[in-house]
């Protein structure tokens, strides 16, 4: 919304008014008489098929419209209007010889707001033309409102969603740096994440949260001792229990907060180390009580985990992993999800090769 489009004009004699009547001197008289009352911006046509072009043109804010005309009649244009506005006429005085009230009905169901017979009081007729032009002003600018509102919630909308969406980027790179990860790690498994989610079926919005929240799910890492974390050989049992309480760490950042995104984010970090055959943690999910995306992001994670160089392991060849996960379908692994996995993997490993870990 532009500084001009935030203002409407409160000049009354200012507003459009559209004359219509196929008779010059009614138009004449019509038009000196607004004019006298001050009124600037007048058109006049005696063509009732100029009608809807000239409102298209001028948006006019009151018309002034005949009855009895030639090719088309005052009825014809109400109804051109209706079409054209989806039955959102502008304010129409109809000004019309007709005087039998089967006309003056049907112009008002046809739309018209008033309904004025020739000849006509001319001060009893501005004074409805002022009238008419206030009521027209007045709701121009509860709808100008309106939009200037919808635009400020949209405006500010965005900028809560963008806020968001960096606080949780920033809390993604602070659990990679507590993990000594590059962030490459995050960016691959993601990509992956959503090559895996276009296959099955998911529409853009759920692959672009996806994209924005699968980094997220070892967040819960944050809240993991350094000398388990970064315990350069095997952890015991009870460390290994400690360890798997990120999970639900990671849940529990996300938890007062219910927006698409960080609710994505919490269902991926509570679930993504849960197994198909319910093997897993922390809950023992088991098949499709694992949510879809720990599912997509579970598969995404093992494979870029296996397929890139750790302190304790060297990078295992993409056709050993791959081998690995389709053995683990219908155990560790989501057995649609792995027949997926199977077709993408020259696009998964471009992934790979794209994302490389320097060796510097």
């Amino acid at each position: 919304m532009t500084e001009n489009n935030n203002r409407i004009n409160t000049n009354l004699l200012d507003l459009s008014i559209l004359v219509v009547d196929d008779e010059l001197a009614n138009v004449t008289l019509l038009s000196k008489l607004l004019d006298i009352a001050g009124y600037s911006n007048v058109i006049c046509t005696q063509d009732p098929c100029q009608v809807l072009p000239l409102y298209q043109e001028h948006k006019s804010d009151l018309i002034l419209l005949d009855i009895n005309m030639p090719v088309l009649d005052g009825f014809g244009v109400m109804q051109q209007l209706n079409e054209f506005t989806h039955n959102s006429l502008p304010p129409i005085i109809v000004l019309t010889a007709q005087h039998m009230q089967e006309f003056k009905q049907r112009a008002l169901d046809s739309g018209a707001r008033d309904y004025v017979t020739k000849p006509f009081d001319t001060g009893e007729l501005l004074s409805r033309v002022r009238n008419m032009l206030e009521v027209q002003m007045a709701h121009k600018f509860m709808q100008h409102q309106n939009e200037i509102l919808e635009y400020n919630v949209e405006q500010r909308t965005k900028e809560i969603a963008e806020t968001r969406l960096q606080i949780v980027r920033h809390l993604g790179r602070a659990a990679e740096y507590r993990d000594n990860e590059t962030g490459l790690h995050v960016i691959r498994m993601s990509k992956m994440a959503i090559l895996i989610a276009q296959s099955i079926g998911l529409d853009k919005s759920q692959c672009d949260l996806l994209l924005n929240a699968a980094p997220m799910h070892d967040i819960g890492k944050i809240g993991i001792p350094d000398h388990i974390l970064l315990k350069p050989g095997k952890l015991d049992a009870n460390e290994w229990e400690i360890m798997k309480t990120h999970s639900a760490i990671g849940h529990d950042v996300f938890s007062d907060d219910d927006s698409d995104l960080i609710l994505m984010a919490k269902e991926i970090a509570i679930s993504h180390h849960e197994k198909w055959n319910g093997s897993g943690y922390p809950k023992g999910l088991k098949g499709d009580a694992i949510p879809l995306m720990g599912r997509i992001t579970a598969l995404a994670d093992v494979f870029d985990a296996l397929t890139s160089e750790r302190p304790y392991k060297k990078a295992w060849s993409i056709e050993k992993a791959s081998n690995y996960i389709q053995s683990e379908s219908g155990v560790h692994f989501d057995p649609t999800l792995v027949e997926h996995f199977v077709t993408l993997l020259p696009e998964l490993t471009q992934i790979v090769e794209k994302y490389t870990e320097s060796k510097e």
